[in-house]
Order: C-alpha cells, then structure tokens, then sequence
C-alpha cells in the first residue's frame, strides 16, 4: 500500500482542478504535524487535510472538520499572517516525485502583491510541510530539520528550499525506449525491482503491474530479459506515463476476498483473478480518507495513549513476575502433607525406630505404600516427628497465605490486560478519559491535588443487527459494568470472549425472541472488541443479562456467571451497521 509518485500525481491534478483561483479562508493545524485548510471556490467550500505524520503521511480533499487546540502553534500563525484570504495560483509536482507545490498570491502589509509557496513532502519518516516566499527561502516548517539531523538537507528558516537527490533516479515521464532498456538492464535484479530502483515515483506494486501487463514475471533477471521483452515492458511503461500526462486516473483499491490489500491511481489488472479483485473509486481523496481514515485515528490515539500504556505495562510486568516468583514459592509447598504423613508414621510407628537410625521404613495408611523416612540419628523418633510437624506447619500457613496472595496478583493481571484491551479498542481521546480514571482510583495514577474528576463524553459503540436489534458494546471496564447492570435489562443477551480480556455486549431484545443472525453477529462483535481481534475463530459466551452478577469487590468489568452457551466465530464485523 504505497503512497508513490502516481498517486500523488493523481491527488495534484485533483487539487488542480478543484481549488485553483479558490481562497483560503480558515487554517488550523489539529495536530503538531497536520494542517486543515478551509478554501473558498466557486463551487463551494472546501477542505484540505495535509499530514506530515512520520508513520503515515497523507493529502486529500475531505468533507471532515477536526477540532483544533485553543491556542494556535506558531507555524499556523505564520501561515494566517501570510496566507490568510491568499488566492492559489497554482498546484504543481515536480516530476513524479512525492511532493505537492500549492503556490498562493496574498497582499502584504504595505498592499503589494506577493507570492508564496506551501510544498507537503510525503517521504515516510522525512515527511514535512514547509513555507517558503517567492525566492524558494524557507520561512517556516511544520519540522525543523537541522544539520545535526540530516548531512543532506536543512530544512529551517532562513535556508533555501531544494529537493534532495539522495537516489539516482530518473524521471519516468522524460523516458524514451532507449534509456529504458539500458537502465533496465544494467541492473543485476529482478526486473521489476530495477523497475522502481530506476524511476521516481514507481512503487514496487505498480512495478510489477506493469511486468503483468506486458505478461513478463517480474522476479526474472532483467539481464534475462530479449529485445521482444523490453519493447513489450516499455509499451506497459509507456502507456502508464501517457496516462499520467493526460490525467486519465482511475483509483481503485483491490481486495483478496473482502480484505483491501494495495491502492493505486490507475488499474491494477493483476487483482483480477481467483478471490482477488479490484473496485474502481470516484477520486482519490475519497479513496484515501476511507482507506487511511481509520488507521490515521488508531495512530494518532496510540501516541495519546502511550503514557497510559506505559504504565499499564510497566505495571503488569511488574505483576506478572510476582506472581511467577509466587508460583514458585507454592511449589516448593506442595510436600508439606508429606512432612506431616512423616509424623504422623513417626509417632505411631516410632517405637521400633533403632537409636542412632539414619531412616525408618512403615507403611503410609493412607495409600498402603511402603515409605522411607529420613530421620536425623542425633534425634529420638518424636523429636523427628516434631520437626516433620514444624516443617508441615510452616509450609500450610505459607501455602495458606500464598494461595491468597495469588489469587489477587492474578485478578491484578487480568484487570491490567483488560484495560490493555480498553487501550486497543479506544478510537478518539474522550475514549481515554474513564480508562485514566479507572488507572486513578486502582493508584496507578496519583490524583494531584486539588484537580476534578474529569468530565466523561464517551458513550459505548452502538451497532444495528441485520435484523434490526440494537446491540451495544462497552469501550472499557467502567462502561462495561454501566451497560450490563445499569443499561441492560433481565431479557436482554449478554456476550463476552471466553476466558481472554474483552468487553461486555448486549442486545436489547425488547421481549422478542432473538434470530440466530442476531445471535452471530453478536458474537462477531465481542470477538473483534477482545483480545482475540484477528483470530480465526474465538469462543464466545452468552446468555441472558439476568444470570450475570458481579462479586462484591471485583475489579471494574469483572463478572461471574455459571450456565451459559458458547459459540466458536470470526471476527469480521465489515457486514454490520454502526450506528453514530
């Protein structure tokens, strides 16, 4: 799933096309790597997200507005100053390479026309957005990159602005067939490695894309390749630059099944064959933002939750290395009922021990074996079976204490991984507020003085069966316990992963009898919103609500039941409604 230089060709022409002569009427930056800008057209308004985010970088049109922070950071009041109410000239990418040019005129403060350039380089971790005036100067960017960080290129105010060759590379769309086959072929790879090893913005799916169309397999050597080969493989090349200079982009995303694999800006015709296939889209923004927008939500929760997650996991090694030392300390009690059959035998066969006798032998009444027991020569028989008592006596009162000990480091280990899970499922930052209460009042988190209980939004995912039952899943332990012994009632059917941390699901039923639709649908979403997400087949327990109760000082989100039924499902939940 590759980000390359067609498609970013593929959103220039796009962004072309719809904002060129609009205005920018409104910029925020939600995020410290993000920009949204607000654009006025004669069409209407629009907005452009643009992300510098090292993990997944991303520019596209979108209908989304995100809430931006009280106080603007300085690039975004540098860009207002400048940009504000700027008309765009222009939209532009060099070559095919991974990077957009959006070229504004605005009045300065004296009234004169100026011109300025704001360029977003999608290039993985190096990714940035960066300001510069009409002599290509670095006024600001979204990332400071200095000398210490990169020998190639500054990025920092006051620099010029350049594009960094850090590949010898060449650009597809000046190729003619005789530059082709002697770059081709001076590689010692497979072909269609040194297909996008010798081209900018060729990524290696659309490298082998192009082996397919001109039916060549792309892991032959490309030394290997005859004249007939490389003129059929220019002609699929060909055709994709005639494509990209004309503008005749088809998005699509092709899937193996139901599952989406790659993306790209023109056909790709080797997903079309068996369960693989491809499904055109109506633009390349909209393809993004729906491919993207979950994992973009994922990313950016998981580094707002890292703190939480550190302490989660700081904890729960903490725990689990507790309790295996626990474990070890209860097998070394496991002979304590030996010691005291030993005394036992002693004091009742003792009188035939021989003075000075280093064992004794007797048969243990309560098995009918016959046992060797040590005795120490310098001791009398009831000596030795007072010491075997004293042994037995320490070792049931650590056994006793242990075993309680145990018991609440491993309810300890299991309510640390459900808020693990808690974690995993949370998708925006509301979703973290109850999790860090709950880490709060279990004294993970010390409340510093004086601060409130903060104020909960986040409400538990809420779906629709096929069948039209409404069913609601609980985001963490505090939700979990509201939605099935406040929410729910008697009748209403409750699920829950077996045995492995997950939440709480429950159908309403409204006093109707459930389909078996219903009932697998169900159990697809605990399975999904359990630890056992991704899994072949996971077990899930239901029954009804009224059967579920909850020990008194148990863990949030801990329950008990005793007589319910068990289902084995995916947990593909593509085919259910979610609800808002």
């Amino acid at each position: 799933m590759a980000f390359d230089g067609i498609t970013v060709a593929n959103i220039t022409k796009e962004l072309k096309d719809t904002l060129s002569g609009g205005r920018i009427s409104k910029i925020a930056q939600p995020e410290s790597d993000e920009l949204l800008l607000t654009i006025k057209t004669n069409d209407g308004q629009q907005r452009l997200f643009l992300s510098a985010q090292a993990s997944l970088p991303l520019l596209y049109l979108t209908e989304v507005n995100k809430p931006s922070p009280m106080t603007a950071p300085g690039f975004c009041m540098l860009l207002r100053k400048h940009l504000q109410n700027g008309r765009i000239v222009d939209i532009s990418q060099p070559g095919l390479e991974r990077i957009v040019h959006i070229d504004v005129e605005h009045l300065d403060e004296m009234g004169d026309l100026k011109r300025k350039r704001l360029t977003i380089e999608i290039m993985g971790k190096h990714s940035n957005i960066i300001f510069c005036d009409q002599d290509n100067t670095i006024l600001d960017s979204i990332k400071h990159v200095s000398g210490l960080v990169s020998s190639v290129r500054e990025v920092l105010p006051g620099k010029p602005y350049f594009i960094p060759r850090t590949q010898d590379k060449a650009n597809a769309l000046a190729a003619d067939l005789e530059q082709f086959v002697a770059l081709i072929s001076s590689k010692p790879m497979p072909v269609f490695k040194a297909i996008y090893s010798s081209y900018t913005g060729i990524s290696p799916v659309f490298a082998q894309e192009l082996c397919y169309e001109a039916g060549i397999d792309g892991e032959r050597p490309a030394a290997a390749l005859c004249s007939t080969d490389y003129a059929r493989l220019y002609a699929a090349f060909a055709g994709m630059t005639a494509a990209i200079r004309e503008g005749n982009f088809a998005p699509c995303i092709a899937y193996t099944g139901k599952t989406p694999v790659e993306f790209a800006a023109l056909p790709l015709t080797m997903y079309t064959r068996g369960e693989d296939h491809i499904e055109r889209q109506a633009s390349m923004s909209g393809l993004l933002e729906n491919f993207y927008a979950e994992k973009n939500a994922l990313t950016r929760i998981r580094q707002k939750s890292s703190d939480l997650r550190h302490i989660v996991q700081t904890a729960l090694e903490r725990n689990v290395k507790k309790y295996d030392l626990q474990l070890r300390q209860m097998k070394d009690t496991e002979k304590r009922d030996t010691y005291r059959i030993y005394g036992e035998l002693l004091n009742t066969y003792g009188y035939n021990v021989t003075p000075g006798a280093r064992s004794m032998e007797a048969m243990n009444y309560y098995t009918g074996e016959m046992v060797t027991i040590p005795l120490d020569p310098t001791m009398t028989p009831q000596e030795n079976a007072k010491k075997y008592f004293e042994k037995y006596n320490k070792l049931k009162r650590t056994y006793e204490a242990l075993a309680e000990l145990t018991k609440e480091v491993a309810d300890e280990i299991g309510h640390l991984e459900s808020v693990l899970t808690s974690l995993d499922i949370a998708l925006q930052e509301e979703d973290l507020v109850e999790i860090k209460e709950e880490l709060t009042e279990s004294g993970y988190i010390r409340r510093r003085g004086g601060v409130k209980k903060a104020k909960v939004t986040s409400k538990p995912f809420h779906y629709l069966s096929s069948d039209g039952f409404h069913i609601y899943v609980g985001k963490n332990n505090y939700q979990n316990d509201e939605l099935t012994f406040k929410f729910a009632s008697g009748s209403d059917w409750w699920f829950h992963a077996k045995g492995i941390p997950g939440s709480h699901v429950v159908v309403k039923t409204e006093g109707a009898e459930l389909p078996d639709r219903t009932f697998e649908e169900a159990g697809r979403l605990a399975a999904y919103y359990s630890k056992g997400r991704g899994q072949d087949k996971v077990e899930i327990d239901y029954i009804q609500k009224k059967h579920v109760k909850k020990p008194g000082s148990a863990k949030p989100g801990f329950v008990v039941y005793y007589t319910n039924y068990s289902l084995m499902i995916d947990s593909d939940i593509s085919g259910i409604e979610r609800l808002q």
